[in-house]
């Protein structure tokens, strides 16, 4: 805490900012329902069965038993289709009429009435010794909680869905202090894919690179000597870092990013390989991925979780802002909420590290290394931090 940042060296600070984010999947929330005295019964593109079946229960005013919800294929659902609205809403219309209903929402208010990852505001400060090796980390997060808006009576208590990938911080900083103030302006959030590690990822593997070039160190070998302790990080970190020839120069303006994250059992570390034009202009060339998500059961799933964790990741970082006015959400659509496109896509490289640990997660932890792993190289190509996304092309010009 800060009596141990008062005794270093040097202290470091920044402040990180995060976006709204909507989940935007293609295709836009829908809902079959037919609702008869006897019975109800839904076809939903949902990612929770049983929390259809309740809320259709519910809505419908039956018991659970007289409910039969079919699961179709989701169109994407990135934690947005755990939100049930849309199924509530065919019910609603299926019971009145008395008849068969199908709702299809249009692109509009699937982006204008989602539930969005939180934006969040971090202060961090990090003290270094007289080597400029950290000894202090302290990390503020402030923003909304989802638990507290979707789980009222747990308000009070921490939602561990904020703080993941922040509070478990691999490094071996003897003193870490991270803390969540909950800060609700009243927009609805919900879990957006990998959840908190989405934003703590980019904010912590984002300073940590402040951190090295404040102590003088290159950013590999600085995050290498501070995950001694952790085998499985850094088995991923030597992977990418051997594919990608880290160290070995890129022609200008080319420059490389490296970052690394573990969530929901697997870890991954990212080598970005960017280039920043002179109008600011960001064009990510290729990104390599090393996974250890435990014993690998089907190696092309795996390989494509991880694309798609890149191009979702993508878009988030170059693209994916919602901003607020006067109540409403601005923006409608792909044209002002754009996702990342094909001429725009890198080359993408996913190796697979060996491990005969447990099977871990691979849906999400692809994402979280993206967004750090590119602001990373942007600042190795132009010296400029990115510390709020998305990714500005004029706040990179003419660097």
């Amino acid at each position: 805490g800060a009596e141990a940042l008062a005794g270093c060296a040097r202290v470091i600070e920044a402040v990180y900012e995060t976006p709204y984010l909507a989940h935007a999947a293609l295709e836009p929330m829908n809902c079959t329902a037919r609702v008869t005295e006897a019975a109800c019964e839904v076809w939903a593109p949902t990612q929770s069965a049983s929390d259809a079946l309740e809320w259709a229960a519910r809505t419908a005013e039956m018991k659970p038993e007289a409910v039969t919800v079919h699961t179709t294929l989701v169109g994407g659902g990135f934690g947005r289709r755990l939100m049930q609205d849309y199924v509530a809403q065919a019910v609603i219309l299926a019971k009145a009429t008395g008849v068969p209903v199908q709702v299809v929402w249009t692109r509009e208010d699937d982006t204008r009435h989602d539930f969005y990852r939180p934006a969040t505001y971090n202060l961090l400060r990090a003290g270094l010794d007289a080597n400029g090796t950290p000894v202090a980390w302290a990390h503020r997060i402030v923003g909304p909680s989802i638990l507290g808006q979707l789980a009222p009576e747990m308000q009070g208590g921490l939602d561990r869905s904020s703080v993941m990938g922040a509070a478990d911080l691999p490094y071996a900083i003897p003193n870490l202090e991270v803390d969540f103030v909950l800060h609700d302006p009243g927009v609805p959030v919900g879990w957006w894919r990998s959840v908190g590690s989405s934003q703590n990822a980019f904010v912590t593997e984002c300073f940590l690179d402040e951190v090295a070039a404040g102590g003088g160190h290159d950013p590999l070998a600085f995050r290498r000597a501070l995950l001694r302790d952790q085998p499985r990080h850094l088995a991923v970190l030597n992977l990418a870092a051997a594919k990608t020839g880290w160290g070995t120069p890129l022609p200008p303006p080319r420059g490389r990013g490296v970052a690394v994250h573990g969530s929901f059992g697997s870890f991954v570390a990212m080598v970005a390989e960017v280039a920043v034009a002179d109008d600011g202009a960001v064009k990510v060339e290729r990104v390599v991925c090393a996974v250890d998500c435990g014993m690998v059961v089907h190696p092309g799933l795996v390989e494509a979780q991880m694309e798609s964790a890149v191009a979702f990741g993508l878009s988030a970082a170059l693209h994916g802002e919602i901003t607020i006015e006067q109540g409403a959400v601005r923006q409608s659509g792909f044209d002002d909420y754009p996702l990342l496109r094909m001429d725009e896509t890198p080359a993408i490289e996913v190796h697979l590290a060996p491990s005969g640990d447990a099977v871990g997660g691979i849906g999400e932890p692809g994402v979280p290394p993206v967004a750090p792993a590119v602001v990373n190289a942007i600042a190795a190509v132009t010296g400029k931090r990115v510390r709020r996304l998305p990714v500005r092309a004029e706040e990179l010009r003419g660097g």
